[in-house]
């Protein structure tokens, strides 16, 4: 989502997990980086990024094995991505959706909940828009139906 204004190119990205586990409530853990276009600043996610983001899921999720479904974006098909997958096997299994699903992609219903409950949003600066974009998946996370 980018932020007009004084912010020229802002932007509030998230990624996130949709976790399951038979028996138990389905989670959402994601991340919410700010970009503010500074110089050298990047404005998507980083191959670090999606890293913390993992073992952070990691850590959270009670078992420790994840068995990962994603998409194809470039970072997750890149060969460093490649190469922390594989140095985690132990904990850590990918697999990669069709060439295009969102249907098979359980992420793609949150931010479409997410983008139609922002629809008519005026967001004053980049940290509001921030808040009120971790509210509304606060409110997603405690009504995972």
């Amino acid at each position: 989502m980018r932020v007009h204004g004084g912010q020229h190119g802002a932007r509030v990205s998230v990624a996130g997990m949709v976790c399951y586990r038979p028996g138990h409530r389905s989670r959402l853990i994601y991340r919410l980086p700010h970009y503010h276009r500074r110089t050298g600043e990047r404005v998507s996610f980083s191959l670090a990024e999606y890293k913390r983001m993992l073992q952070a899921a990691h850590q959270q999720l009670p078992g420790g094995k994840i068995v990962l479904v994603w998409d194809n974006l470039g970072i997750h098909r890149s060969t460093a991505m490649r190469e922390f997958i594989d140095a985690h096997s132990d904990w850590l299994t990918v697999f990669h959706l069709p060439a295009y699903a969102p249907e098979l992609n359980p992420a793609e219903g949150v931010w479409s909940l997410l983008k139609r409950s922002m629809a008519n949003l005026l967001a004053t600066d980049l940290d509001h828009l921030a808040s009120m974009v971790k509210h509304r998946l606060k409110v997603i996370q405690h009504h995972p139906a």
